[in-house]
């Protein structure tokens, strides 16, 4: 037993907890998109403002990443990130007015996206060799998938028993409050320290700042990263747009707030359960390479969201209508689990994995800038089934341009190994 709490697995287990409950907060909308309207009041538009704003933070604060996550401990930068948007919960409680929830959602991704989650991805690649990347950052979305049913169920159930008013409303973002701080102080005691790296590629002692820097510098050199973000770009546009799937059965179906509560928790983490180990598995041991499997998916995609675009959604079933959305998350979640593998794939240097890590995360979530105002704006000004059929006809465009660039990628990787082989 103590041999398992020294282990990489129990490591492993600590940052699948934290990935699964930092994001419940500035991901309210999976669960309680309904009640941000009509408790919070807002509209489509105003929500994707929100989370643009979140994500243009996250953009531009991930350049800071780029130094801070190879220069600090992730014993120190965890925490911090979860304690810190544990508190920006409790001010969410107040139900602000809306420029006060534009500044939460901005802060939460100081915390969560910035200082959190370029470390937390450099640990989980460090923890295994390429021949499991896809495995571990396919388990890794399982997992989160697994504690964010629990958690989302348990703030929805808090929600219902309360009324489904503004008390079981502030009740739910207060539980979320308090597990993600209480994972923080967790994730404190027991996670190990980082050995930073003091010597540079000559051999020569440097302080822990010259190291850092000079990581960034070699990163922000290195194509192969960001062909890797513009690959994750396009895919993290699609993953987007299932936050739409919500309102969509709501709107089209008639489906009652409550079930559509749950079916955002199914969709946005449920399908994290099967969509992780199944991308993990078929990148790693049937297509043998993540790059290969995100190019068949993105091809997948652009059949399946025309198809989508163009049922007769107002006279089928709502049953039927929950069947064709959860399948397409499938796909999509498949990707998102294993979307980080390729920076082991092209060989990026173990030393540099925190830059190169926030390098990605700087293109490849820079939909979060615009893609929620671009889909919530679209709906807002074609309501009904037009305007859905035009945003998954949007998230095909962005399928069809992945598709190119995975092509582009999987050609730098294939003549990477042909140089080595020769």
């Amino acid at each position: 037993m103590r041999n398992f709490f020294k282990s990489r697995w129990f490591t492993y287990c600590v940052l699948v907890l934290g990935g699964g409950t930092i994001f419940k907060l500035s991901s309210l909308k999976d669960a309680f998109y309904v009640p941000m309207q009509e408790i919070m009041g807002l509209s489509h538009t105003q929500i994707g403002v929100a989370l643009s704003v979140f994500g243009l933070v996250q953009t531009i604060g991930n350049f800071f990443s780029i130094y801070i996550s190879d220069r600090f401990s992730k014993k120190i930068l965890i925490p911090i990130g979860l304690i810190g948007t544990g508190f920006i919960g409790f001010y969410l409680s107040t139900f602000p007015s809306y420029y006060g929830i534009v500044a939460a959602w901005g802060l939460m991704a100081l915390f969560a996206e910035v200082i959190y989650w370029p470390v937390l991805l450099k640990a989980i690649r460090l923890l295994g060799d390429a021949s499991e990347q896809g495995r571990l950052f396919g388990f890794l979305e399982a997992g989160r998938g697994v504690i964010d049913i629990i958690v989302a169920f348990s703030a929805l159930g808090i929600f219902v028993t309360l009324g489904s008013g503004p008390a079981g409303f502030r009740a739910a973002i207060l539980f979320f409050a308090i597990i993600v701080i209480l994972v923080g102080i967790l994730s404190y005691f027991l996670l190990e320290d980082d050995v930073i790296k003091t010597v540079d590629d000559q051999g020569n002692k440097i302080s822990k700042n010259k190291a850092a820097l000079q990581g960034v510098g070699k990163a922000l050199r290195t194509l192969d990263i960001w062909m890797i973000s513009f690959t994750i770009f396009c895919a993290y546009s699609m993953y987007i747009g299932l936050t739409y799937f919500i309102p969509f059965l709501k709107d089209v179906y008639g489906l009652p707030v409550a079930l559509v509560g749950a079916y955002g928790i199914v969709n946005q983490y449920g399908l994290k359960i099967i969509g992780g180990p199944t991308g993990g598995f078929l990148s790693d041991k049937l297509f043998k390479s993540p790059t290969k499997y995100l190019r068949f998916c993105f091809l997948l995609a652009v059949f399946l969201l025309i198809g989508l675009s163009f049922l007769p959604h107002e006279s089928m079933n709502v049953y039927l209508g929950m069947i064709c959305t959860l399948g397409f998350g499938v796909v999509v979640f498949t990707m998102r689990a294993i979307f980080f593998a390729p920076v082991e794939e092209v060989g990026i240097p173990r030393d540099i994995s925190g830059a190169a890590m926030s390098i990605v995360c700087i293109l490849g979530y820079s939909p979060n800038v615009f893609a929620f105002t671009l889909y919530g704006s679209i709906l807002d000004k074609y309501p009904g089934m037009e305007g859905y059929r035009y945003v998954f006809l949007t998230m095909a465009g962005f399928a069809a341009l992945g598709f190119v660039v995975s092509n582009v990628l999987l050609y730098i990787i294939n003549k990477k190994k042909s140089q080595i082989q020769a």
